[in-house]
């Protein structure tokens, strides 16, 4: 309901408060009505008051007010407004102060007045300020006193102007109030008790740092946003709760006791010792001299029992002693410990180390557990947290979108009447301010061109109205230089030579030059190169000054400020030229990390950076108040965790270094306790809150790390969706370019003008307009069809093209506007998906359907004709979506080359050598297309691949195998070229080499040629080494890899040019850590205890050099530097994935000078680098990228919603899946006729029944919860008769299924399910009694019973929350497959890259006797961590070993004829960049088809649109109303029937108005046909969609031919008729009564009548009146 036109601001008074208690009145009088009104958005508390509502006069500021808002106008209430207009809110029954008493009127006064709230904020600022020092001087009682003192007299304040009661607009009715009472009330208790002591009430006064939020209303509107988010979360909260308590379960099932096992000396010299050591001591004393430990490493070696577990060396023994590794902390031997692990496993910290310890103790065969946890629990757990907040805060820009539209009415209104009456200066403050509400609120994406401009434009009138008028005289005089009319030519000149084409091209090739000149520094350098660089930089100086006076000159010095580049590129030129005088001073190296800025003069002239970088200011903005909220989190848990944990550290500590120094990470000041908590939130927790527990328990820790990890990371990712949001908007041609950028294209078109003029004068030919203007077309053509956004497109470089090619490529690219600024995709708007010029044009022909169609008559014609050679006679048919796409975009273009190629290379029909060479091309074809040949080539292609993986070290020491390798090699590479000259034969060359996958497969045929060539010859043996790429042949012969890798073309290869402005930040960040870094990372180490020196021992590197050992004393640098460009991209990159960033931020705050001794924190400042760049050069960049990943995505999403990573058999999977995770996907079992079976039968299937085995399946998890490592015997006891018990039930249950069910138990998959658990568990508990102990795990029984936990998430039998978490992840199951083929693939073809280039490399650091690259295995181990980021850094370590001071050339390696354990650093990072690249962007692609599979499903549910799974559940509840199925019901149920549907076909009760109201069909016996039903509930749920009559037609058609029975009856009447026709009768059956009566009254009038005769014709009376009223309502429902 709309509410009512503005009115004018009314004095509260008491008349108003009467007013005011009579509405209230009325309002209880009639509570059977609907309250329709809603408050007014923009008259919230807090907000401003719009101009709409007039002046606010002097008079009525800080005075009680009749609320604007209609919805209050019965709610008691009354407003206030300050001289800001700001809105305040008051009740007006206070219980002791009236609205008109003196007292309360001057508190309200104080309260809202904008210097009391200064007051309020500048007082929490101070005591903020305050908080964060830990050494203060003998005044801080003094201030503490004070501060407390202004925080009562506020709560004083408030409590008077607002009444002590908890309802709206109370005190106590605004949670941040009772925030600010709480805290000042215990801060009285501490300040005067001695509760001071207890660690609570210590940090309770640290809550005063969240009165900032209530503050500042941005803030406390997103607090409220996320508090809505964090109910929202509540069911992923609890599903990720029950599945880590599942694994950890698992965990302490597999893994319980193992990480005790560690390498024991054997023989003992003191035999009793080792004898005590293996009674299971945890805590065994001489430890450390006894137990095996690798060299540099803290902990001892661990070892298991099994063959592929860690093995102890020559003199050692496996067995259980000591402690867990990380002192204990990281075990699986209780439910806490196990609950912690495997929450570090799903925020993938620092998992490796975990992954190596599991490993060895256990065995590789339990990097199963690892990649299903580690992996994909994580991939599902945070893709849900993603999907939900994604869908939160579409429905907040929704919600704010409708609101913004509602407003923009109004103040339009508002204006004209306003400029009716004169009020001009209101009018555009009005529109200035409904301008900021629609780009300012906390949701909206913006409009990056229109609103932005607008808001530039009114800014400044208004700068231009507050400026004075000496200002525009001293403008005029000084900034505008009009001297004399020679001075106007020079100008003039200037103007026109500053702003050549040509000059821009100069001034881009110089900024080019420039960045190169940048990245050229490096360390050592020499001489003659430092001159070079210092001569290019005094030159670019002089060429970037020389162009800013120019443009001054050309310009005026007004004109030429008013543009912001202007601006930079004179601030740019200044900092040269400070540099140039500062030259001399030492340690300026900060300053000059400012030639930076210059990289971004390139922006000017790049129209995708000015795009995404005005993209990033608006949200930026819009979102600042997000970014200061998330800000002051951080500061608040910065000074928690220093109050809370600061004396602790100090105090213990000991317990954490062994020489009682402070760690680097600790808590004892506010800047380590501020980047400790940025580190917690970037992910690296685990090793801080270990020496956390180490210093101040494990309770109040994990309190706190949990706060700081849950709380902190929903702010990270809101933010990060919401920036994601703003970027999926992103698209290059929505924009109009600047006058730069249109220079560029002017100079590059003359050049080429021009050089096209002198090439035709020299080769004396004069060029066709008309052949010209053809090949521009074709261009087009070729570019439309690889991608909807071409890297020229997003550039803004290319040529113009004719009105008829802009036209139609607008037609295929344009998105609506709704589709464009959201991250879900219009449902409406249905895109064809374009095919690359060079993609297969036969790549479907294995496909049996699209055979199948080809041969019918309608899909004969349709043949591809550009796949036929210039001799080809063979038609190849083409797949549905390739026929869609040529069909309307290249059959003009294709069929017209035809043509032209076919018809000179024509054969005769009569000649036989025609016929003959016609036939054999036949043969071919059907050869090449027939299903058993592409099934042997695609069995060949995998044996083939799968041969790779028996090349490892050991290949020369199995002899036989080799030999069969050889050979098969051989007979692959023969049948390859025989398949390669059959599609020769078959599709002719030029169709062959026109499809991508037959070059890929060429390729692959070119490498097996080559690599038998190497085999063959010693001085190309080198060549065997890319036998690697013959793994590629995959993606062609798989249809679902096939699809991923187009797709990930489609949506990738548009986002180059955002990848080229992210990687220009990153180059800025680059160029600025060399100029800080450069040599400075170097450092002398004690080559005895491999640990640095300190400065007290060495200074510098000569100190070092003349140092005297056994050996010489290194002066080596770290491998991750900054000593030039490359290796500092190699330490963002690392810093990027939070690799080694660790030891690469230590070397840079170590870090003195160059060729100096680093010393202890020397330059902490410099984490504020590294910060810099997680901020700016990864947060960001990151969300550009995935926003603009999202917009392809939506761009090229299918017909139908479904993504473009699947297949079409797997849509139809996809609906498979939804049926399957339907409440009636399992048909019902008949109940037996048998008294006492059905009597089971009932029971079974009893929801009391269910709710007691759902109970029993959580009693045998809390059994399991229980128990821990070293357990007692009676405890192992009760366990083993716990689990018999449970056992028994299960059979039980399972018998009397069977008994009840019969053969249909085994019908219903669970049950199939339940019955394999009890035979399991059956054989579990006796199998130790005739296999023996030993040979059994002892949990095995455990967790066969704990599988039946997955009942929980049973469709209709567990929560729904779950079900509707896990609908989209199983929706999509099919596109992850798919990936998860792609991923597999990549970690082979990388696995065998790794096995050929650094299977001898040196173990330490990464690799060890676990993960290498010896065998395939070891080397899948590796890059499974590669691939969630985790420990690659190690590896590189290795592999950088390559100096003989590391490692050792000329090593003999035993078994083959490799030589050395040296590794090759450039083939490394290759390898390792290479490979985190593209996982990276696969794993990211996974992450949107889930989320957009999330906002897919909710906008569907939130619009008016039916779907299958609707109707489905329509079809549901009629099987409980028509259990005959006659398709009718009695139109006595249909309110019940309509009352149990789910929405949106929901009608709640009371509903038999609405119902008559629908005039539905009537049958004999008032009988009502369930398709009359399902029609009138679907049109009125598509009232106004003009979708609705195609939608109804459909469902009509599809109904009457899914139903097996025939509709064939005639409707007599409908539900409205038949109700007014029940009224007429009831009408005429009361007015002949009445007529009866009143004859009777007449015959019996002049009898007298008795008290008795009285009474009853009172009742007579009554009767009469009641059944008046009954015919008065009956009208009314009518």
């Amino acid at each position: 309901m709309a509410s009512p036109e503005p009115r004018g601001l009314v004095p509260f008074t008491r008349e108003s408060l009467e007013l005011m208690k009579q509405h209230i009145a009325k309002k209880r009088s009639e509570e059977h009505q609907e309250e329709d009104l809603k408050p007014n958005t923009d008259l919230e508390v807090g907000k401003e008051l719009p101009f709409v509502y007039g002046n606010l006069p002097q008079g009525m500021v800080s005075e009680p007010l009749e609320d604007v808002d209609p919805y209050y106008k019965d709610k008691n209430t009354f407003m206030v407004l300050n001289k800001e207009r700001t809105i305040f809110r008051f009740n007006a029954r206070w219980f002791t102060f009236s609205p008109f008493s003196s007292i309360r009127r001057t508190v309200i006064k104080i309260l809202v007045h904008p210097f009391f709230q200064m007051l309020i904020l500048i007082s929490v600022l101070i005591d903020c300020i305050f908080m964060v020092m830990t050494d203060l001087s003998n005044w801080e009682p003094v201030l503490q006193n004070t501060l407390l003192g202004i925080y009562t007299f506020e709560i004083l304040v408030k409590l008077i102007a607002r009444g002590i009661w908890a309802g709206s607009f109370y005190f106590f009715g605004d949670p941040w109030d009772w925030l600010d009472f709480s805290v000042t009330l215990f801060e009285h208790i501490t300040r005067y008790s001695s509760l001071n002591f207890i660690p609570i009430f210590r940090i309770i006064r640290n809550l005063r740092i969240l009165k900032i939020i209530p503050l500042n209303q941005g803030m406390k509107s997103f607090a409220g946003i996320l508090i809505h988010c964090l109910r929202k979360l509540t069911g992923v909260t609890i599903l990720t709760l029950f599945f880590l308590s599942v694994f950890s379960l698992i965990g302490m099932g597999l893994f319980m006791g193992n990480l005790k096992h560690k390498c024991l000396r054997w023989p003992q010299e003191n035999e009793t010792e080792a004898l005590h050591n293996r009674t299971g001591n945890p805590y065994y004393i001489r430890e450390t001299e006894s137990f095996y430990y690798l060299e540099g490493e803290r902990y001892a070696l661990l070892c298991g029992n099994r063959t592929d577990a860690g093995q102890c060396p020559e003199g050692y023994v496996c067995v259980k002693a000591g402690t867990n590794p990380d002192d204990g902390y990281t075990s699986f031997d209780s439910f806490g410990w196990a609950l912690l692990a495997l929450f570090r496993l799903m925020t993938q910290d620092y998992p490796e180390a975990l992954y190596h310890q599991i490993l060895y103790a256990s065995g590789k065969v339990y990097m199963v557990f690892f990649v299903v946890t580690s992996f994909w629990f994580a991939f599902c757990m945070v893709s849900l947290f993603l999907g939900i907040i994604a869908m939160s805060y579409e429905e907040e820009k929704q919600i704010t979108a409708e609101n913004a539209k509602k407003t923009e009415p109004k103040f339009q209104q508002t204006s004209k009447e306003l400029q009716e009456g004169n009020g001009a200066t209101e009018t555009k403050t009005a529109q200035i301010e409904m301008k900021e509400r629609s780009s300012a609120s906390g949701i909206l994406s913006l409009n990056v061109v229109g609103d932005d401009a607008v808001r530039r434009k009114e800014e400044l009138k208004i700068s231009r109205k507050g400026c004075s008028l000496c200002w525009y005289r001293f403008a005029k005089t000084f900034l505008i230089w009009n001297c004399c009319p020679c001075w106007s030519k020079l100008k003039e000149f200037i103007h026109m030579v500053i702003m050549d084409p040509f000059i821009d091209l100069f001034l881009t090739i110089c900024i080019i030059l420039n960045i190169y000149f940048l990245a050229l520094e490096y360390y050592p350098m020499s001489e003659e190169t430092n001159n070079v660089l210092s001569t290019g930089n005094l030159v670019f100086i002089g060429i970037f000054t020389a162009e800013m006076i120019f443009k001054i000159i050309a310009m005026h010095p007004y004109g030429y400020f008013q543009v912001g580049w202007n601006i930079f590129d004179s601030l740019i030129v200044f900092h040269g030229l400070g540099e140039l005088y500062l030259i001399n001073v030492h340690g300026l190296s900060l300053f000059r990390s400012f030639r930076v800025l210059r990289i971004f003069k390139l922006g000017k002239y790049w129209p995708t950076f000015k795009i995404l970088m005005l993209t990033l200011r608006n949200s930026l903005v819009t979102l600042k108040d997000l970014v200061l909220l998330l800000v002051t989190f951080v500061f608040f848990s910065a000074v928690v965790g220093l109050k809370l944990f600061g004396l602790s550290y100090k105090e213990c500590v000991c317990n954490i270094d062994k020489d009682c120094h402070l760690p680097r990470w600790h808590m004892y000041d506010f800047l380590h306790s501020g980047l400790n908590v940025f580190r917690i939130l970037c992910g690296e927790w685990i090793e801080t809150l270990w020496d956390c527990f180490k210093v101040a328990g494990e309770f109040s820790c994990i309190s706190f790390y949990m706060m700081v990890i849950l709380i902190g990371n929903l702010m990270i990712l809101y933010l990060f969706v919401a920036l994601v949001s703003s970027f999926s908007s992103f698209n290059t041609t929505t924009t109009e370019e600047d006058d730069e950028a249109k220079n560029l294209q002017r100079a590059v078109a003359r050049i080429k003008k021009g050089t096209s003029y002198v090439l035709s004068r020299i080769l004396c030919k004069k060029q066709s307009a008309p052949k010209e203007t053809l090949d521009k077309v074709n261009d087009v053509h070729v570019k439309e069809n690889i991608s909807d956004h071409t890297l020229s497109e997003l550039s803004n470089i290319q040529d113009c093209f004719s009105d008829k090619e802009k036209s139609r490529g607008t037609e295929k690219n344009t998105m609506t506007e709704n589709e464009s600024r959201s991250l879900i995709p219009s449902p409406s708007v249905s895109e064809s998906v374009p095919i690359a010029s060079g993609e297969s044009d036969i790549e479907n022909l294995d496909n049996k359907e699209i055979q199948s169609k080809s041969r019918d008559g309608s899909s004969k014609e349709k043949v591809k004709q550009s796949s036929s050679s210039e001799c080809s006679t063979v038609d190849i048919p083409i797949s549905e979506d390739e026929e869609m796409v040529y069909d309307h975009e290249k059959s003009k273009h294709l069929k017209s080359d035809y043509r032209q190629r076919s018809l000179p290379g024509q054969i005769s029909r009569g000649s036989k050598k025609g016929k003959v060479w016609q036939n054999i091309r036949k043969t071919c074809c059907k050869i090449v297309e027939n299903s058993c040949f592409k099934c042997f080539i695609g069995l060949v292609t995998l044996l083939s691949t799968g041969a790779l993986a028996f090349e490892d070290i050991y290949i020369d020491q199995k002899k036989t195998i080799k030999i069969l390798l050889e050979y098969a090699d051989m007979i692959f590479t023969y049948i390859f070229i025989l398949e390669m000259l059959l599609k020769w034969m078959a599709y002719g060359l030029k169709a062959y080499f026109s499809n991508g996958w037959y070059k890929l497969d060429f390729m692959v045929v070119i490498v097996f040629c080559l690599s038998l060539i190497g085999k063959s010859r010693e001085e190309l043996k080198p060549l065997i080494s890319i036998k690697f790429l013959r793994a590629l042949r995959v993606l062609s012969q798989f249809e679902r890899m096939k699809v991923v890798v187009r797709a990930l073309i489609k949506t990738t290869l548009p986002t180059l040019n955002v990848f080229l402005v992210c990687l220009m930040i990153w180059l800025a960040f680059s160029i600025i850590g060399v100029n800080l870094f450069a040599g400075m990372f170097y450092e002398c180490i004690d080559p005895i205890s491999g640990e640095r020196f300190p400065v007290s021992e060495v200074t510098n590197k000569n100190q070092c050099e003349s140092l005297v050992f056994n050996e010489s004393v290194p002066w080596e640098n770290a491998n991750l530097n900054f000593d030039n460009v490359g290796n500092g991209f190699l330490s963002l990159l690392q810093v990027a994935t939070f690799n080694g960033w660790i030891t690469i931020m230590n070397s840079a705050v170590d870090s003195t000078d160059v060729n100096m001794q680093p010393k202890f924190e020397n330059n902490i400042y410099m984490y504020y680098y590294f910060i810099s760049f997680i901020v700016i050069g990864l947060f960001l960049p990151l969300s550009m990228l995935i926003g603009v990943i999202i917009a392809n995505f939506n761009r090229h999403k299918i017909k139908g919603g479904s993504n473009i990573f699947v297949t079409v058999k797997q849509k139809e999977q996809c609906h498979a899946v939804k049926n399957l995770m339907s409440e009636d996907s399992q048909k019902p079992v008949p109940r037996p006729r048998n008294k006492f079976q059905g009597f089971i039968f009932d029971l079974v299937t009893s929801q009391v029944f269910n709710a007691i085995v759902t109970v029993l399946i959580c009693l045998q998890a809390i059994t399991a919860v229980i128990q821990s490592d070293e357990q007692s015997p009676k405890m192992d006891t009760a366990h083993y008769w716990t689990e018999f018990t449970f056992v028994m039930l299960y059979t039980g249950e399972c018998v009397l299924k069977l008994i009840s069910f019969h053969c249909n138990y085994f019908t219903i998959a669970w049950n199939i399910f339940d019955f394999m658990v009890v035979i399991f568990s059956i054989t579990g508990l006796f199998l130790p009694l005739m296999a023996g102990h030993y040979l059994v795990p002892p949990s095995l029984v455990q967790l066969i019973l704990l599988t039946r936990v997955v009942h929980i998430l049973r469709p209709g039998k567990g929560p729904k929350v779950f079900h509707h978490l896990l609908l989209p992840l199983m929706l999509s199951l099919p596109a992850l497959l798919n990936f998860s083929l792609l991923i597999f693939l990549v970690m082979f073809v990388y696995a065998i890259f790794g096995m050929y280039n650094f299977a001898y490399v040196k173990k330490e650091a990464g690799i060890n006797d676990v993960s290498n690259f010896e065998t395939f295995g070891s080397s899948m181990l590796c890059l499974f961590q590669v691939t969630i980021f985790a420990g690659w850094d190690g590896m590189l370590n290795a592999i950088f070993n390559s100096k003989w001071s590391d490692c050792d050339p000329d090593k003999i390696n035993p078994g083959t004829q490799v030589r050395g354990d040296c590794g090759n650093p450039t083939v490394g990072i290759f390898y390792f960049v290479s490979y985190i690249l593209i996982s990276w962007l696969i794993i990211v692609n996974m992450y949107i088809v889930v989320v957009m599979e999330f906002l897919t499903i909710s906008s569907k549910k939130k619009s008016k649109t039916l779907s299958e799974d609707d109707f489905r559940k329509f079809f549901q509840v009629w099987k409980r109303f028509d259990p005959d199925k006659t398709q009718y019901i009695d139109s006595s149920k249909l309110s019940d029937f309509v009352a149990a549907l789910n929405p949106p076909l929901f009608m709640a009760k009371p509903n038999k108005g609405q119902l008559i109201a629908m005039d539905l069909p009537m049958a004999a016996g008032d009988r009502i046909h369930c398709l009359d039903i399902l029609l009138a509930l679907a049109k009125r749920v598509m009232d106004k969609d003009v979708k609705l009559e195609k939608v109804l037609s459909e469902l009509e058609s599809g109904l009457l031919l899914a139903d097996p029975f025939k509709i064939t009856y005639e409707p007599i009447t409908t539900t409205l008729r038949r109700k007014q026709e029940a009224v007429s009768a009831t009408i005429i059956q009361r007015a002949y009564k009445s007529y009866r009566l009143r004859q009777s009254d007449k015959t019996m009038s002049d009898i007298p009548m008795t008290d008795g005769d009285r009474e009853v014709q009172a009742a007579k009376e009554e009767a009469c009146f009641d059944k008046a009223e009954e015919k008065s309502a009956i009208r009314s429902q009518i």
